[in-house]
């Protein structure tokens, strides 16, 4: 799936107010809007409610900047394109208040991908996971229940699974917050076993 394609969902899903799965009392809702290019930075939302969006960034490029309406101080967000290493997320773990880690896969992560390293950032900061597709088997999820850290998974597909069996795997997912369909006529046909949030986005060219 192509970066913008990416990109667009989440900020569709943002203004849908739809991102988050339902808040602890207390708690903030975070949106996703247009920014700058990799491991941007973004300050936090302006005062009143509303949100403010930063554009741009090299190569005309979109970032998924997380910005919190109710959040009057900075933050920072980190887009990684690839599963960061322990170093990296060190790295990341030193930015000036760092607010949110923006992890987007071209795939699912192998087997012996160690998840516990999101664990090494500070518990102010959460990650925020989005993979295409739908996992390739059930071994495949099992390393995400035993990550750590405040992980939040959002799945984005083509359309229903080829077997309800794969809903019933994602349903065992502990940070799947969401899946995002991506669907000419969008329909919860074939998704009815699915117990997460479910949201649907039309491409028009």
């Amino acid at each position: 799936m192509r970066r913008l394609e990416i990109c667009a969902l989440l900020m569709l899903g943002a203004l849908a107010g739809c991102m988050t799965a339902a808040p602890m009392p207390g708690a903030t809702t975070p949106e996703l809007s247009p920014g700058g290019g990799p491991a941007a930075s973004a300050g936090g939302g302006a005062a009143g409610g509303e949100s403010e969006a930063a554009s741009g960034g090299a190569g005309g490029g979109y970032a998924p900047l997380i910005l919190d309406r109710t959040d009057t101080g900075l933050g920072s967000t980190v887009e990684f394109h690839h599963l960061p290493s322990a170093a990296e997320l060190s790295d990341a773990a030193g930015l000036f208040a760092i607010r949110h880690v923006v992890v987007m896969l071209p795939n699912w992560p192998q087997v012996s991908a160690d998840l516990a390293r999101f664990g090494a950032l500070p518990p102010e900061a959460d990650v925020i996971v989005i993979v295409p597709g739908y996992a390739p088997d059930r071994t495949a999820l099992d390393a995400w229940n035993y990550s750590r850290g405040r992980l939040r998974l959002i799945v984005v597909v083509d359309g229903p699974p080829m077997s309800p069996l794969q809903l019933d795997d994602l349903n065992t997912l502990r940070p799947l917050e969401r899946v995002v369909a991506r669907m000419d006529q969008p329909s919860r046909a074939g998704f009815e076993r699915l117990q997460r949030p479910l949201s649907f986005v039309t491409t028009v060219d």
